[in-house]
């Protein structure tokens, strides 16, 4: 089949997600011409959005896309083990990406979170390390990336309560967050009478209870509606488009620049390299024909675990192990998120049908480095996270406590007492690389193009995560039992397989022997490709990705165009 060869872009962004989705702005108004390559296409919030639980968390709406769930990664725990496939991928291919569907909270991580390993070593001494970790502090600070996450929340469009406005402590916010410049765009999400019940017994436990982050509308913001609280937000799409996806905002307003094309239902193959091995294009594939997209600048954002196989398929004669993997970098320190929740029975309704996920009260009294973890046998910690938004399918599912079988006619009546006194926490545990977790390619299993999909390999639960869970689970507990709860489920945490919250791969660092891209995201082999999303996170933090990854690539972007002529050649 032969390649139509298209004319050439100043950029080409693989992916239009919550990473490309955003960097596509800053290089739109900067007046660049943008090519958007995006396996998914657009969605209509009308059409393709449902107030119904079976269409969104039974059929699953994530699984829109055909490219995604194709090349789903393999999963085992150590090489001596058979991958399987680990389906169903927790991605979709969108325009927009994960972001319809996501739960939107958008938090900023903590400074500790940039110098973990540095700040470890001087409260603790090296030896609280992680055994086996390939820990390493950002290259970054937090200072460097705030005016970013400023940036991206007035962009997206964020709501919340800050809780240290320049060193003024305010407790309705979050007192253990780095000073902002600034409150947020818009006030926090109205809370429910059982997350104000958890925020009230917090605070009577001496913890310090907040309103998450979100970027949800809590009021009509730049043209768009304010959350209606339906209830279908977990796994659906927001069919009034409060819910801030970039693809009801960044990308459409780097469409209207008419810098940006944007490629739907492509499926890109190859990113291509010239005789110098400097980036000059991409290869993909749209209905059924292939074509050749050159580009001075590659913006690679097709997700943590596509990123790494993406550029471990593109071979050339100066990357013959994969593209910037000359130091075989690519695929490794990969770790998942661990997050773990913790279940409670109440012997009142609490109420919490409907609503969303990212209406809640946290405490993050417990997270990263908060605490003295003399003895514990742990570094990093645990937010805790109580919400609302539950189903009744769902609720069919949950917990009997030992207090009725699994099945019968004693498990209906116990479902019909209980259904609504049952209640479940969002956990996130601050998560590290080591040595034995890593992707690469899977050297039997095959997509329908014939190429191997990325393998997973897990490395097996980790020590340092697992004690950090299980002492978090306590506090959750003693939560719970506060507010009146009569029975209390934890479980022993193993740790992710296929993630939401997937990291490393391409990891973001000074020195090229141990990661793939500079400070600023670009290849530290092939300087006019750029890699944006979580694969360039060294740590994760104890909360969700999204706004972090959006502030980096914000910041890629705008580093590109201000070194446009040095990058791109």
């Amino acid at each position: 089949m032969s390649s139509t060869t298209l004319k050439p872009v100043d950029v080409a962004v693989i992916g239009l997600g919550a990473a490309g989705g955003v960097a596509v702005l800053p290089l739109a108004r900067a007046g660049l011409k943008i090519a958007g390559i995006e396996a998914g296409t657009w969605m209509d919030p009308h059409r393709d959005f449902h107030a119904d639980e079976i269409y969104n968390n039974v059929r699953r709406l994530v699984s829109s896309g055909f490219k995604a769930q194709a090349e789903c990664p393999t999963l085992r725990q150590n090489p001596s083990q058979t991958a399987q496939p680990a389906r169903p991928h927790p991605m979709m291919n969108a325009i927009g990406g994960t972001t319809i569907h996501y739960w939107a909270q958008s938090w900023r991580l903590k400074p500790w979170d940039f110098r973990t390993r540095s700040a470890v070593i001087d409260r603790y001494g090296v030896s609280a390390i992680p055994r086996g970790s390939t820990l390493e502090d950002w290259p970054i600070s937090y200072d460097a990336l705030a005016p970013y996450y400023e940036t991206v929340e007035i962009e997206v469009g964020v709501s919340g309560k800050a809780g240290n406005i320049q060193g003024r402590i305010d407790p309705a916010g979050n007192v253990f967050e780095a000073p902002r410049r600034a409150e947020y765009p818009m006030p926090p999400l109205r809370g429910s009478g059982f997350t104000d019940r958890m925020a009230d017994v917090a605070r009577q436990l001496g913890w310090h209870p907040f309103p998450p982050p979100a970027a949800i509308n809590s009021k009509p913001y730049r043209g768009r509606a304010s959350c209606a609280y339906h209830g279908y937000c977990a796994t659906g799409g927001c069919h009034v488009s409060a819910k801030n996806s970039t693809a009801v905002t960044t990308i459409p307003e780097a469409v209207k620049t008419k810098n940006l094309a944007i490629a739907d239902r492509a499926q890109v193959t190859r990113i291509l390299t010239d005789a110098k091995g400097r980036v000059s294009g991409v290869h993909y594939l749209r209905g059924g024909q292939e074509f050749i997209q050159p580009a001075k600048v590659v913006l690679l954002a097709s997700y943590t675990y596509e990123n790494s196989r993406l550029l471990l398929l593109s071979k050339s004669a100066k990357h013959p192990n994969g593209l910037s993997n000359n130091h075989g970098q690519v695929g490794k320190h990969y770790f998942g998120h661990w997050n773990d929740a913790v279940g409670a029975l109440f012997p009142f309704d609490v109420n919490i049908w409907y609503g969303l996920p990212a209406q809640g009260t946290a405490v993050d009294d417990w997270a990263d480095d908060r605490y003295d973890h003399s003895g514990l046998g742990f570094i990093g910690g645990t937010s805790l996270h109580v919400r609302t938004e539950r189903h009744p399918i769902e609720a069919a599912d949950m917990n009997t406590f030992g207090r009725a079988p699994n099945w019968g006619s004693r498990w209906k009546a116990f479902v019909h007492e209980n259904a609504a006194r049952y209640a479940n926490t969002y956990m996130q545990t601050s998560s590290f690389p080591y040595e034995t977790s890593y992707l690469d390619l899977d050297p039997t299993v095959k997509d329908p193009l014939g190429d191997p999909v990325c393998r997973i390999t897990t490395g097996g639960p980790k020590e340092n995560e697992q004690r950090a869970a299980l002492y978090a689970q306590q506090k959750m507990e003693q939560w719970f039992r506060a507010a009146g709860a009569i029975e209390v489920l934890k479980n022993v945490p193993n740790g992710p397989g296929i993630s939401t919250h997937a990291y490393g791969g391409t990891r973001m660092g000074d020195n090229v022997e141990t990661n793939v891209v500079d400070r600023w995201g670009f290849s530290h082999e092939a300087p006019n490709l750029g890699v944006l999303g979580a694969s360039v996170m060294g740590t994760s933090g104890a909360r969700n990705p999204t706004l972090t990854v959006q502030a980096l690539a914000w910041r890629t972007a705008e580093h590109l165009v201000k070194n446009w002529k040095s990058i791109a050649g």
